[in-house]
């Protein structure tokens, strides 16, 4: 199933998940709607609520609670991006300007603040504990993720440990929530809902392990952010890491290891690419969302067939095949 099939067979939920969305973030007060508006609109995948909606489609859901949970989602998600923007002083997201470069971090700050508490309303009004103590739970994870990664900058000491905890619970703890709460508001035995569990788990990492090889191999322009930006910040990602522990000469390992410390990197990024291919580093930290999409696939075992659960399928091959 391709993309375009995928979308196709999600479009009547999507659709309602994108007019609650508008509804949503609309506010009387005026920066709150404009930066709302503007951010909500960025040109997202909304691959985060369309998980959310194949899952619970797959599950075969009565109700329409998914397109609210799908809404909530893609708040949480959005609120992190723009407190993200601001700690890394990012300046292009999805192919255009941050909201921090264009309103500034305060209000990028405040107006995610605004997501995160509309999130909250919005679980409350489905009624659901369980939804409530889930998503609390991921919602606190990913602060603590945040937290993790902020301390592992700058630290060419960091370990693979290290960084895929960070992964899990700055990325792949929401996709977790997503697939687990679809099981949950279908009220589906613990097998079904463990299994779910396991594969957003998978998903989400392979997803962020190919986004850490894409800030190295791919172009800005389809990438929709400037390329090198994890260098620039000093953040250890897994093909930095990688690349250093295995260079063949202690200067290239140095130059690495500088490169994070002092997040000077970018200059010499043409020398620090280099040895990032030549150590094979790309190739491995692929091999390692291959490994984890096949993970997500085989936890669909437990869950009927249906067009639905082939669309999940084809979203981890997707999550290690994409370009951008």
């Amino acid at each position: 199933m391709d993309k375009d099939a995928i979308q196709a067979l999600a479009q009547t939920d999507m659709l309602a998940v994108n007019q609650l969305i508008q509804s949503q973030v609309a506010s009387d007060v005026a920066l709150i709607d404009q930066l709302g508006f503007y951010i909500v609109n960025s040109g997202g995948k909304r691959l985060r609520p369309l998980l959310t909606v194949l899952a619970a489609r797959a599950l075969n859901i009565q109700s329409n609670e998914h397109i609210h949970l799908a809404a909530i989602i893609e708040f949480i998600h959005t609120a992190t991006l723009l407190h993200d923007d601001v700690v890394d002083e990012s300046t292009l997201r999805r192919g255009r300007e941050t909201a921090n470069e264009l309103f500034g971090n305060q209000a990028s700050v405040l107006v995610g603040d605004f997501l995160y508490s509309r999130a909250f309303q919005m679980m409350v009004g489905l009624q659901r504990m369980r939804v409530m103590d889930i998503l609390s739970d991921a919602t606190n994870r990913i602060a603590q993720g945040e937290v993790m990664q902020l301390m592992n900058c700058n630290d060419p000491n960091t370990t693979e440990e290290r960084y895929l905890d960070v992964i899990y619970s700055k990325t792949a703890r929401l996709f977790e929530a997503a697939t687990q709460l679809a099981a949950v508001l279908t009220e589906q035995p613990d097998a079904i809902e463990n299994a779910m569990q396991t594969y957003g788990k998978h998903l989400g990492t392979a997803f962020q392990l190919i986004d850490d090889v894409l800030d190295y191999d791919a172009d800005s322009d389809v990438m929709g952010k400037n390329t090198g930006d994890d260098l620039a910040e000093g953040k250890p990602t897994l093909p930095l890491l990688y690349a250093m522990w295995n260079a063949t000469n202690e200067e290239d390992a140095a130059l690495i290891r500088s490169a994070i410390e002092n997040s000077d990197g970018l200059p010499a990024f043409d020398k620090i690419l280099a040895v990032i291919k030549q150590t094979g580093a790309l190739d491995y930290t692929r091999k390692l969302a291959e490994a984890e999409a096949d993970f997500a696939i085989q936890a669909l075992n437990e869950i009927p067939d249906s067009d639905y659960k082939q669309a999940l399928v084809a979203l981890a091959h997707t999550a290690v095949e994409r370009n951008a």
